[in-house]
């Protein structure tokens, strides 16, 4: 089955920053009325970041500053009103600004 969008999605990104280190956690809500299943999380960093592989709840990669999230079995399913947390540690120079834009499967989330 392919990943389908089910509607509208609502991404909250959070950071705990220290002197060039940090962690992310990013919670993905599905805020349609359709089940999501299977599901790629995609944002840009605006600044130096660098993620430190292997992440948590998802399969990270990273080219230059476009980051991908994909799911992982258990947590490919995102039914209506229902969250999934996934998260990675970073580093970065300089300053840690939060990237500004997220799309899901496709779709651009708010």
């Amino acid at each position: 089955m392919s990943p389908s969008a089910g509607g509208t999605c609502k991404v909250a990104y959070a950071t705990n920053d220290w002197g060039g280190g940090f962690t992310a956690t990013i919670t993905i809500t599905n805020a349609g009325t359709a089940t999501i299943n299977g599901w790629t999380l995609k944002f840009a960093f605006p600044g130096t970041q660098k993620i430190t592989p292997p992440g948590w709840s998802a399969t990270w990669t990273q080219s230059g500053t476009s980051v991908t999230a994909a799911n992982l079995d258990w947590n490919k399913t995102i039914g209506a009103g229902q969250s999934v947390q996934i998260g990675f540690q970073g580093t970065y120079t300089g300053s840690n600004p939060k990237p500004t834009a997220f799309t899901l499967n496709g779709t651009t989330c708010s």
